[in-house]
């Protein structure tokens, strides 16, 4: 990387290895095969904190001081599944925090207001929630109603500062650096 060159960045939870892959097996177990509706790789799923878009090189060592101290000053967070919605491009699991406590929001509220201190403008048009992007659609939403992965608690111990690269498979990401939540 070098000088102006441009990089499309997000900023997301690291989902442990055995969430992963129970994600993996239940999109195999309830998603039919189909033109138009391609399930995200086990290796691309995450929770997406911010997306950043493209950003010069030269500006990635700010960001990441900035998401290393967002992930410092965040305590554990244990997410739960709440439920399976889609959107026009996409399906997700909606997670919540498990308990009162919105500490996940509340990390990427963080992580946005730092980026936009620094003048990083958010690509994101809609509110924030917090979910995982199992499928994606090439055309109309299927309006799939699947019962819900048995994921159990979710205790994410990383924050990470991904490059995403636009393939014409899909997507492939790659992690820069990431954080310990908490420090």
């Amino acid at each position: 990387m070098e000088g102006r060159e441009r990089l499309r960045l997000f900023v997301a939870l690291v989902l442990p290895e055995d969430a992963r892959d129970r994600l993996a097996r239940w999109q195999e177990d309830v998603f039919p095969t189909r033109s138009g509706v391609r399930p995200v790789p086990r290796a691309n799923l995450h929770v997406t904190l911010a997306f950043l878009g493209h950003i010069p090189s030269e500006d990635i060592p700010k960001i990441m001081e900035d998401v290393q101290a967002a992930a410092r000053a965040a305590g554990e967070l244990v997410l739960v599944a709440r439920k399976y919605r889609e959107t026009s491009r996409v399906g997700m699991v909606v997670l919540d925090d498990q308990g009162p406590v919105l500490k996940t929001r509340a990390l990427a509220v963080d992580v946005q207001r730092r980026m936009q201190r620094q003048g990083v403008p958010l690509r994101e048009r809609s509110p924030w929630i917090s979910h995982v992007t199992v499928l994606r659609f090439s055309g109309a939403s299927p309006h799939f109603a699947p019962s819900l992965p048995e994921l159990g608690a979710v205790s994410p111990s990383e924050v990470a500062l991904y490059h995403s690269r636009l393939r014409p498979s899909g997507a492939q990401y790659e992690i820069l650096e990431s954080f310990p939540l908490g420090g």
